[in-house]
């Protein structure tokens, strides 16, 4: 398996939702628009790639100084627990510089990898849902 990545560059919306898709990630993937709109207002995205094919994909939002919200973690069903995920922390970690706090919510499935990837669990987090 040949890997490459990129950052900075964000694929096709069908390539996106196929990868969500298969990743068993939950977003509103029915809706093309709001994925496209998840992207357009997004200004970190790393990409795995195995030749043409996208693989795996991560999404932030961040102001390169001070803090970053990794929204986006998602891997295709069959490239995953390949260390591609794990790169795509890391690249975006390299993005960020370490001056910059890398922070997430995680999906209930979720919470016992990202302690495996570096990530410390917190408690003094609030959130208003969304509603739609």
């Amino acid at each position: 398996m040949n890997i490459t990545y990129k950052t900075g560059f964000t694929p096709e919306i069908d390539q996106i939702i196929e990868v969500y898709n298969s990743s068993g990630i939950n977003r509103p993937t029915g809706d093309r628009e709001r994925i496209a709109g998840m992207y357009a207002h997004s200004n970190l995205v790393v990409t795995a790639w195995e030749g043409d094919r996208l693989v795996g994909i991560s999404r932030s939002l961040t102001d390169f100084c001070y803090c970053c919200y990794l929204s986006d973690l998602a891997v295709r069903k069959e490239y995953q627990r390949s260390g591609i995920g794990k790169k795509l922390i890391e690249l975006t970690r390299e993005s960020i510089g370490e001056q910059t706090a890398l922070l997430l919510l995680s999906a209930p499935s979720a919470m016992d990898y990202y302690p495996k990837v570096g990530f410390q669990k917190t408690d003094n987090g609030f959130i208003i849902k969304r509603k739609k």
